[in-house]
């Protein structure tokens, strides 16, 4: 019984890579994906709303594991994962502006990570209607991103920084920092060998 549920996981798993990368995604080694992971690179149902796009790109560096529910849309920018990035499940990566991921980063579970933003038209005009302005995102090696924390496009948090559970991040954090809270404010930071 415990030989065929592995040889039914490592199916399952091998099934899951397959799809991802017909869509496009570029898997590193040993790259675990969940059930229900939604990779979009701006084809298909997204292509038709934007034609005049190009197609972005994802790419999940070796040992990287995506979780169930996560939504990874490149559209025409890019989003990276560099080796060995956890995302958590349900968390939503939008990389019109591109979002790069540095190495052993953990982004908890039901996290927003942005890369763009809609101009603001004068009242009269629709704001829908407005292209998107690109804000790249960048997150440092080794972060820990807390449970539902949303990071706004154009941000950069530095290597090794902890954000609380439930923070908005709308300025950038130097390495080591820990903050939390709506806007994410710095409380102290991450000291050396204990």
């Amino acid at each position: 019984m415990i030989k065929f549920s592995n040889q039914w996981y490592k199916l399952r798993a091998s099934l899951r890579r397959r799809a991802a990368k017909s869509a496009g995604v570029t898997l590193g080694s040993n790259v675990r994906i969940a059930k229900c992971v939604d990779f979009n690179l701006s084809s298909g149902f997204h292509r038709s709303l934007r034609p005049d796009e190009t197609v972005g790109r994802i790419l999940i560096g070796d040992g990287g594991w995506i979780e169930q529910g996560a939504v990874l849309w490149a559209f025409d920018g890019h989003i990276e994962l560099a080796a060995n990035v956890f995302v958590g499940p349900y968390s939503v990566i939008y990389g019109h502006g591109g979002v790069t991921i540095g190495e052993h980063t953990l982004i908890s579970q039901h996290c927003s990570i942005l890369s763009s933003n809609h101009g603001i038209p004068p009242v009269g005009k629709l704001i829908r209607d407005q292209p998107d302005v690109r804000l790249p995102t960048r997150i440092g090696r080794d972060c820990w991103i807390g449970a539902g924390t949303r990071i706004l496009g154009g941000v950069t948090i530095g290597d090794g920084c902890v954000v609380g559970a439930g923070a908005v991040v709308t300025k950038d954090l130097a390495a080591g920092a820990i903050a939390f809270g709506t806007p994410a404010t710095v409380r102290r930071y991450r000291t050396g060998e204990s």
